[in-house]
């Protein structure tokens, strides 16, 4: 069996650490932040590769960070546990909820509450699908895959009503659509 060393990654002033533990068939990932203490995981694809055959997101979560979602306010408590790279162009706001750094300058998101109220937060990842999606993206595969990628696909119906009611290009129109779009990893700037 090989030995096993930890990996340990500061956060900023929360003082939350990322745990990495490598051994054969992948990396255990410790998560301590606000959502989350001690939840473990697994990373045992690479990162950016291996998805699902039906689940083609066209942005990484990196471009959706520098593109502007959930009023910056997404994650704001959890960098160590992705790429720092992921963050350093990231339109992120740690005070609160602030629509003007959405992409579209448009509030696209309910609240959490209603995600709970409406069964859409599992334990696993609290913060929901782009927290699942991060993850997923970086290796982690889980028994809650399927429903995910089965909420993705459904989430290209709004790209389908852009398409049908926009000239392609106008970014101006069905604005609101696509920021809900860009926040399940389509490109509202290819429509």
């Amino acid at each position: 069996m090989s030995s096993t060393r930890l990996l340990s990654r500061k956060t900023s002033n929360s003082g939350s650490r990322l745990l990495l533990f490598p051994e054969e068939g992948g990396h255990r990932v410790v998560v301590n932040d606000r959502m989350q203490r001690g939840y473990v995981y697994w990373r045992t694809e690479p990162a950016g590769r291996h998805f699902a055959a039906r689940f083609r997101p066209q942005l990484t979560p990196k471009r959706m960070l520098e593109l502007g979602v959930f009023g910056g306010k997404y994650m704001t408590d959890g960098r160590a546990e992705f790429p720092a790279s992921w963050f350093e162009r990231a339109r992120l706001c740690a005070a609160r909820h602030d629509p003007a750094l959405n992409c579209f300058g448009v509030n696209a998101s309910q609240s959490l509450a209603v995600w709970r109220q409406n069964g859409w937060i599992h334990p696993q990842d609290p913060r929901g699908w782009f927290q699942w999606y991060c993850r997923y993206y970086t290796g982690r595969r889980s028994g809650d895959d399927a429903r995910q990628i089965r909420r993705w696909v459904a989430a290209s119906r709004h790209v389908a009503a852009i398409m049908q009611n926009c000239e392609p290009g106008d970014l101006e129109c069905r604005r609101r659509q696509r920021q809900a779009v860009l926040h399940w990893a389509y490109d509202p700037l290819s429509i």
